[in-house]
């Protein structure tokens, strides 16, 4: 099932959309706090600030339009209360992994560097997948009149990859084709996230 497919599914039952925004908002705030743990503890920069700020709120918006589905459901991130979440939980954890292992190879790396390296790559993979994920889920919630939005997302998630770029430019020369290495990593790690997705919302749809 394709992705396009697969969230016009998502959408056609409440309580299964109330999961996805839930496993969206987990997800944001994940990445929240990668990049606030990837933070030098005294050279932090006004932009890696702006970063984990804007995804922290990112992780509350989605969480606040459950309500607008049902304010009893998905209050925490329990398992049960995300869509295949152990994919989910495992996603941003595995590519965190994998990219510093590449990056300490490509970079040769002191701790507190990698960490900025991982911040970088790895934010610029989930920034260039968010460009992608994000406008597909607008166009559906808008074909269904749905009350939810998340159109203030994607204007921001745009910012972002256009600093990170501006980022990844200063830190090396040559790290498009070290981030294309990354998006690899991350396009596999992806895919397995949506196949269990696809099999879960399969099985609710046909229970």
């Amino acid at each position: 099932m394709e992705f396009h497919h697969l969230l016009e599914r998502i959408v056609q039952d409440g309580s299964t959309h109330a999961k996805w925004l839930n496993t969206l908002s987990f997800m944001e705030n994940a990445g929240a706090r990668k990049i606030s743990k990837c933070e030098h503890p005294i050279l932090v920069t006004q932009i890696q600030l702006k970063h984990a700020a804007e995804e922290h709120r990112h992780a509350y918006y989605l969480k606040k339009q459950i309500g607008k589905i049902d304010p009893e459901l998905c209050k925490t991130y329990e398992s049960r209360e995300l869509l295949a979440p152990v994919a989910t939980r495992q996603y941003l954890h595995s590519l965190d992994i994998k990219a510093c292992r590449y990056l300490q190879k490509a970079f040769q790396l002191t701790k507190e560097d990698l960490k900025y390296a991982a911040y970088l790559f790895v934010t610029y993979a989930i920034e260039v997948r968010a460009d992608e994920l994000y406008p597909v889920y607008q166009e559906i919630l808008t074909k269904e009149s749905s009350k939810i939005m998340v159109k203030s997302i994607i204007l921001e998630e745009e910012g972002h990859l256009e600093e990170m770029i501006n980022q990844l430019n200063e830190f090396s020369e040559d790290w498009q084709l070290h981030a294309d290495k990354i998006l690899e990593i991350e396009k596999e790690l992806h895919q397995q996230w949506i196949n269990a997705i696809t099999e879960e919302v399969s099985q609710l749809n046909y229970a």
